[in-house]
């Protein structure tokens, strides 16, 4: 790995526990009212959900931000175990770190090091459903089901519709010198990696599509008002993919 690549993967696990810290509290007091009412343990989980989303040069730049970020993340999943601890996300962090080992160590498969990229388009609206959880947003909630159908279309989007030409692609490469190149041990970890991470987007977006089915149809058990007042939920306390 290149001394940059290093410094931007330091960089990036120092600006992330920077953003956790400092900014993200300050920017979720000025424009979430409810925010200063949450209890100790779910400020740090907020304040890490607001953390979270070619050229082979810019391509490893974006793998080393992605690898810092990845980093300080699982740090703080280990930290905060009892209340954030999510199993998937650890499998999901591992399984990325390892391919991306490779991007940044050998400067191999840059292209489709930024295809996997693009999965993480879908991130916003996936924190989102969990802000709205913690504020015990109803899930009848116009903006809830709103945000909830957005995430549904764009997890659809950006990594389940993709996966037939990404593949494509990776078929594509088998028994060409390129790919014989790269020796065995990139090899497993692209290929491995790949199926594990897929594996996971099929399990979550199998969830995603449960609950706003459940949303869309009026069987959610969320929150209700009463006196224009919305009653405390039970969220899930980590912002993961499930309904």
């Amino acid at each position: 790995m290149d001394t940059r690549e290093l410094s931007v993967v330091a960089g990036s696990f120092i600006g992330f526990q920077l953003f956790f810290s400092g900014v993200s509290p300050l920017v979720s007091s000025a424009f979430t009212e409810g925010y200063g009412k949450l209890p100790p343990h779910k400020l740090n989980e907020w304040n890490s959900s607001t953390a979270h989303q070619g050229d082979p040069n810019l391509v490893k730049l974006n793998v080393a931000i992605t690898c810092g970020y990845l980093l300080y993340d699982l740090l703080l999943l280990a930290c905060n175990w009892s209340t954030m601890g999510d199993s998937f996300f650890v499998c999901h962090h591992l399984a990325a770190l390892y391919a991306y080992g490779y991007v940044l160590t050998r400067g191999v498969l840059p292209y489709f090091a930024n295809f996997r990229l693009i999965s993480e388009l879908s991130t916003p609206f996936v924190n989102q459903r969990w802000f709205f959880d913690v504020l015990a947003y109803p899930r009848s909630h116009r903006l809830v089901v709103a945000n909830g159908v957005a995430m549904a279309v764009a997890f659809f989007l950006v990594r389940i519709a993709v996966m037939p030409p990404y593949w494509a692609k990776v078929f594509g490469t088998f028994g060409t010198p390129a790919f014989e190149r790269l020796g065995l041990g990139a090899q497993v970890a692209w290929i491995v990696s790949c199926v594990a991470l897929d594996i996971l987007n099929v399990v979550w977006m199998y969830k995603i599509a449960r609950g706003c089915y459940k949303v869309i149809t009026g069987k959610s058990s969320g929150g209700k008002k009463k006196d224009g007042k919305v009653q405390q939920q039970q969220p899930n306390h980590v912002n993961n993919h499930t309904d």
